[in-house]
Order: C-alpha cells, then structure tokens, then sequence
C-alpha cells in the first residue's frame, strides 16, 4: 500500500514523495534504474518485468540487438505491459566508485525528463536510480536527483503534471522529503 509523505506544487507540477512499490504506481510512466544491457533480473528493474510481463524484457533485449548497450547516463522506453503505468522509461545510473558519478547521475536523470518530456508524459514515478544495488549513497544521491529534477523543471517546458519520487521503505522517501523541504 502507497503512502504519500510530502506533496508540494512546484512549477505547476504537482510534485509528490511516496513511500511505496513502483509497480503499484498508476502514472502513465514509471523509471527503471536499469543496466547498460537491459538485463532485468535484480532490484526494482526485476520487480518491474515480473509484474508487467515478459514483453518489457522482449522490448529491451530488441533495444539492444538493434541499438548495443545503453550508455551510462542515458535513457530509452519500452511499453509497460501489465502494469498500471503505459511506459517504462530505462535509465543507466553510474555504479558508485566509478568515478565522475555525480555527473552521471545527473545524466541519467535529465536523459529520463528529456524523454518523458519529448514523448509528451504528464505523470512519471522517479525511484533513487543507483542508490540500490549499485551501491550510490542514498543520502548523496537522493540529493543529485532532486537537485536535477528541479533545475529542469525550472528551466524546462515539460509535459509534466504530477511527478512522484518513490521508494520502498521509509528511508528512500524520508531523504527526497528531506531534500524537497531544504530547497524551498
């Protein structure tokens, strides 16, 4: 069950901190925090296959036959399938100890509003993209994400509504609630 933890309008986007599962959202785009080959076994990128079907991996494995590895820091879309959301956005976030992280991170999050804005998308759920399994600091990368969001809304026409931050759990949502307050 989803639970919102902070909501505040920023730029006419109706922006939101939810404390829940990104499989379970119904915007019409969610994010996934993918590898560079669209392999998605693991985290929330295989939660969001084992919910929405197997055509979000064909679409992905297709994506990368015709187009090779997404790079670190970009973005590309595949349909939903089963879920709720009509699109799943892919993002490549860096792994942490990598080097230049924060600005891949920022990379990979401007790739993923460029997209969604480009494809005229009026509700995403963003999770903390490499703050899970590829070990980025959640306090740190929570942070970059925010600080991303707001610059481009800010400096951007978008498409955009309503923009969920999300997290299992209570620490992910805690710390964009923390950020979201710091920047007001």
């Amino acid at each position: 069950m989803s639970r919102v933890i902070f909501e505040r309008e920023i730029n006419g986007i109706n922006i939101k901190v939810i404390e829940g599962d990104i499989t379970e959202e119904d915007t019409e785009c969610i994010v996934n925090p993918a590898n560079s080959y669209l392999q998605h076994g693991g985290g929330v990128a295989g939660a969001i296959v084992r919910k929405g079907g197997r055509i979000i991996q064909e679409e992905s494995d297709e994506y990368i036959k015709t187009c090779g590895p997404l790079p670190v820091g970009k973005a590309t879309i595949t349909s939903a399938g089963s879920l709720k959301a009509k699109y799943v956005i892919h993002t490549v976030g860096p792994r942490w100890g990598e080097g230049d992280e924060e600005r891949k991170l920022r990379s990979a999050i401007i790739s993923v509003l460029e997209l969604a804005t480009e494809k005229g998308i009026r509700s995403i759920s963003i999770p903390a993209v490499s703050c899970g399994i590829f070990g980025y600091p959640p306090e740190l990368g929570t942070g970059v994400i925010i600080e991303t969001i707001l610059d481009f809304i800010r400096n951007n026409k978008t498409s955009f509504t309503e923009l969920h931050l999300i997290g299992i759990g209570r620490e992910i949502p805690e710390l964009f609630k923390g950020h979201l307050e710091r920047k007001e």
